[in-house]
């Protein structure tokens, strides 16, 4: 696909003018509510040893594998860390509750938050085992893309991960997000190399995606047993 241009009084290239441009409000400590699940800005007195219990039932670790941090042996490890990094509002924390009944299930966050381009990033996703292959793990990416986008005015969405971590890569494109490119040796954590893989959805990309998030969230869509009858169809050509 071209990359949208215009030309200058010289006959160069250069990109399409954005006109009235005024730069975004970076994202608020509010709740957003779903239907499923609901998220809140972490607060480590209410939220930090249910979120310990919930994340200890992932028995092998499985799920910090490609995290650059984790597994924390006790509680008080925990903690620590998340007085040490996730307290900032860059990156932005928030703890994801089922609706049915008010368990902690999981967190993610905002980062690289740039107000100025409109440009941000999502990231530090970890569900729980409670959360993971559930609705509520859908929603909550929808509630947050849907914060960046309608409420905020941002022009771009970013998904960042190990090149390795199949299961995030295949989440990113489940959920949307358009494969651009990959940094090789990009970072390095735990002692090992790091490429990274880089999907985004940007502005106008967005409408489309949520009418599809909508209609798959929709509670028609599962049956009795809470099984999906169609399943997120997301067409990213």
């Amino acid at each position: 696909m071209p990359i949208e241009s215009q030309d200058n009084n010289l006959g160069q290239p250069i990109g399409l003018n954005i006109d009235n441009w005024r730069p975004c409000q970076p994202p608020p400590r509010k709740v957003m509510q779903g239907f499923y699940c609901r998220l809140v800005p972490l607060d480590i007195a209410k939220h930090g040893k249910s979120l310990f219990e919930a994340f200890a039932e992932d028995s092998n670790n499985h799920n910090w594998t490609y995290l650059p941090y984790g597994p924390f042996e006790n509680l008080a490890s925990f903690t620590n860390w998340l007085e040490q990094a996730c307290m900032g509002n860059d990156p932005l924390f928030y703890a994801v509750i089922n609706q049915s009944n008010n368990e902690l299930v999981g967190m993610a966050s905002y980062l690289r938050i740039t107000p100025e381009v409109g440009a941000i990033e999502v990231g530090h996703i970890h569900f729980s085992p409670k959360m993971q292959r559930t609705p509520m793990a859908t929603e909550a990416m929808y509630l947050m893309m849907a914060r960046v986008f309608d409420e905020l005015g941002y022009r771009r969405y970013e998904w960042k991960c190990d090149a390795l971590n199949a299961p995030s890569k295949s989440a990113a494109e489940r959920f949307g997000f358009k494969f651009e490119g990959l940094w090789r040796q990009a970072t390095m954590y735990k002692g090992r190399n790091r490429d990274t893989t880089w999907y985004a959805v940007i502005d106008k990309d967005w409408p489309q995606i949520k009418a599809a998030y909508q209609a798959w969230l929709d509670p028609s869509n599962f049956d009795k047993d809470g099984a999906q009858k169609l399943s997120l169809c997301i067409d990213r050509a």
